[in-house]
C-alpha cells in the first residue's frame, strides 16, 4: 500500500490542535475522583440543551441506546411498527429490534437520499407508531413534511441526527418538529468524544425521568433501583465533548467549506455523482458522498495514491445477512436505496483536511474519471 497521504480521519490533528485545553479537562477530571454521573456531565448537558435550544440534554452511552431508551419511554412495544430508512447505520434499526418493535424501510429520495416523504404514508398501518427519519450524511431531512403527516396519523417522531449534530433547516433547527433528538457522540461524529457516547434532546418532561433510569440501573436516588441498564457518559468523555462543543460550528464551518473545494475541483466529473444539498439547509457534511458503478475501482485507485476513502453503509440494513432476524416480514423492495449503496464512496472530510488536501483528492479523482472515458 502507499503511503498515506491524506487520511480518512483527523483525530490526531483536532487532538493537536487543542492540546493544552483537553489535556487539562482530563487532568481536571482525574483529579476530581468523579468518574461517571458527576459534574463534567452535568455541565455538558446544560450546554447542550442551551445549544439545541431544548429544556432537555441527557448524556448517554451510545446513540443506540439513544434510540432505544426514547422509544421505550414513549411506550413502545413488540408488536409495534416504526417507518425509517435502510440506507444508515444499522443502530437505528437495531434499537427497535431490541424490544420487538418492527423498523418498516421506505424507499429514499431520489436527490437528498433521505427518506421520501412522498413514500410515507402508504407504509403507515394500525401498528405503526413512529416515525424516525435520520439526517443522512449531515444533512437534515424534511422535518416540515414528516410532522405533517406524524399529526395526521397521530404518530410520534423522533430524529436519527447522529450525522447532523449543528444541521438545521430552513428557517428551523433540529427538534422543532419531534419528540426527541438522538444523537451518537462516538469518535468520527462532527461532535465526538474518545470512545462511546450518544444523547436524547427534548422537550418532552415525561420521557426525562424514564431515560435517566434507564441509564443507571432503573436508579435516579442512590440504592433505590428498577430493572434497567448501564449506559452512563462518563466523565472523560464529557469532559472532552465541552471542549469540543465550544469550537462545533467552526468545525461544522471548515467541512461546509472543504466540501464547497470539491464541488470546484470536481466540477464536470463524468463518472461519479456529487452530493445534492437541499437549498437553504445547513447540511453539515459529516461525510461527503460521492456516487458511481464504478466505486470499487475508484476506492483502489485513491489507495493506490495515498488517499484513504471508505465506503459508508455500503449494505443497505434490510440486505444485511439474517434479515428479517426471525420477525417473518418479507424482504422489503427497495431499488434505489440498493443501487444507493452499491455506489457511495466517502472523499474524506473533516476539519483539519486543508484546501490543498481537498485539491489534491479531487486531482486524483478527476485523473481517474478521465481513464474511464
Amino acid at each position: 500500500m502507499a503511503e498515506v497521504k491524506v487520511p480518512f480521519y483527523g483525530h490526531v490533528k483536532q487532538y493537536l490542535n487543542h492540546k493544552e485545553d483537553f489535556d487539562k479537562a482530563i487532568h481536571d477530571v482525574l483529579m476530581s475522583g468523579v468518574y461517571t454521573l458527576g459534574p463534567q456531565g452535568k455541565a455538558l448537558e446544560a450546554e447542550l440543551s442551551e445549544y439545541m435550544g431544548m429544556k432537555h440534554s441527557i448524556g448517554l452511552n451510545s446513540g443506540t441506546d439513544a434510540l432505544w431508551f426514547v422509544m421505550l419511554a414513549l411506550g413502545l412495544k413488540a408488536g409495534d411498527e416504526i417507518i425509517t430508512t435502510s440506507n444508515t447505520f444499522f443502530a437505528t434499526a437495531e434499537a427497535a429490534w431490541l424490544i420487538g418493535v418492527t423498523p418498516v424501510f421506505v424507499e429514499i429520495d431520489p436527490k437528498t437520499r433521505n427518506i421520501d416523504v412522498t413514500k410515507i404514508e402508504e407504509k403507515i398501518t394500525p401498528k405503526t407508531k413512529m416515525l424516525v427519519p435520520v439526517h443522512l450524511y449531515g444533512q437534515p431531512a424534511d422535518m416540515p413534511a414528516i410532522a405533517k403527516i406524524a399529526k395526521k396519523h397521530k404518530l410520534y417522531v423522533i430524529e436519527d441526527s447522529a450525522q447532523a449534530f449543528g444541521a438545521a433547516g430552513d428557517g428551523w433547527k433540529l427538534g422543532d418538529y419531534s419528540d426527541a433528538v438522538c444523537t451518537s457522540f462516538i469518535t468520527a461524529k462532527n461532535l465526538g468524544c474518545w470512545g462511546d457516547g450518544g444523547a436524547v434532546f427534548t422537550n418532552r418532561d415525561d420521557i426525562v425521568e424514564p431515560i435517566l433510569r434507564m441509564r443507571n440501573h432503573g436508579s435516579v436516588e442512590r440504592s433505590k433501583h428498577r430493572p434497567g441498564w448501564n449506559s452512563r457518559l462518563d466523565e472523560i468523555h464529557a469532559a472532552v465533548l465541552r471542549v469540543k462543543l465550544r469550537h462545533i460550528d467552526e468545525y461544522n464551518d471548515a467541512r461546509i467549506a472543504r466540501a464547497n473545494d470539491y464541488d470546484e475541483f470536481l466540477a464536470g466529473v463524468k463518472n461519479v455523482t456529487l452530493p445534492y444539498r437541499t437549498p437553504g439547509y445547513r447540511h453539515i457534511f459529516h461525510l461527503y458522498v460521492v456516487e458511481g458503478e464504478k466505486r470499487d475501482s475508484l476506492q483502489e485507485f485513491l489507495k493506490e495514491r495515498g488517499i484513504i476513502a471508505l465506503t459508508n453503509y455500503p449494505i443497505a440494513i434490510h440486505e444485511q445477512e439474517g434479515f428479517p432476524f426471525g420477525l417473518g416480514d418479507p424482504k422489503p423492495v427497495l431499488p434505489l436505496t440498493e443501487k444507493h449503496s452499491a455506489s457511495v464512496l466517502s472523499l474524506p472530510i473533516y476539519p483539519e483536511l486543508t484546501r490543498a488536501d481537498a485539491k489534491f483528492v479531487a486531482d486524483a479523482v478527476m485523473e481517474w474519471d478521465k481513464l474511464q472515458g
